[in-house]
């Protein structure tokens, strides 16, 4: 198993208009062997993050750490903690948004909360208020594409630089959406023992974070 901490800006593996850069690439260029179940697109490649999203992520050696790894992320019993920057104050202390995901009826593009989406549930704990930001912790029971952007612009708070799903808002710089893959934990295939892995927030996010009142 490889657990990588990936910077913003690469993508995961390649698809339409991205074949150089990837982490897949990189991970080829360091590494001899990687799992062959998903193909030599997505040698290794078990869960995804988006491009913009920085942080953790874990990589399969051989197939069968990539069958362990996929049926707990099936399971849902791996940790994964991400801690994000989203618009407007959150009043609650916690919350727990349980909102199916799908196609978007509008933009193919898309993902959506749906009415015949996939079952999708995110937790979520406020770290820090700010006057027109707040500062959460998310936590997936699920994993679907984009599933933590969809929750929250479902919830009326959607992430600070996300040109996609945050469109209604102001756009803050360049830096991309403000997410990032903290906290990753799993059962590791062979010796079953649970491993725990953290990230910093990268240079840019704690920056932002602050100049904020």
């Amino acid at each position: 198993v490889i657990v990588v901490n990936k910077p913003k800006g690469m993508v995961v593996h390649s698809g339409a208009g991205n074949y150089e850069g990837t982490l897949v690439n990189g991970l080829l260029y360091e590494v001899d062997d990687l799992a062959e179940i998903n193909g030599v697109v997505r040698p290794g490649i078990v869960h995804r993050i988006d491009k913009d999203t920085t942080g953790l992520l874990m990589v399969a050696k051989n197939d069968k750490a990539s069958l362990s790894l996929t049926e707990q992320l099936k399971a849902h019993t791996c940790k994964r903690k991400y801690h994000a920057l989203v618009y407007g104050v959150i009043n609650e202390n916690k919350g727990r948004i349980n909102a199916p995901i799908g196609r978007s009826k509008e933009d193919r593009k898309k993902m959506a909360v749906v009415k015949d989406g996939k079952p999708s549930i995110t937790n979520f704990t406020v770290l820090k208020r700010f006057k027109d930001f707040t500062y959460i912790e998310c936590q997936l029971e699920t994993g679907r594409t984009h599933q933590i952007r969809v929750h929250l612009e479902y919830i009326g708070h959607p992430l600070v630089g996300d040109t996609t799903y945050g469109r209604k808002r102001k756009i803050i710089g360049d830096q991309g959406q403000f997410l990032h893959a903290k906290t990753i934990g799993f059962y590791h295939p062979t010796t079953n023992e649970w491993l725990e892995f953290d990230s910093e927030l990268p240079d840019y996010f704690l920056e932002f974070m602050k100049n904020l009142d």
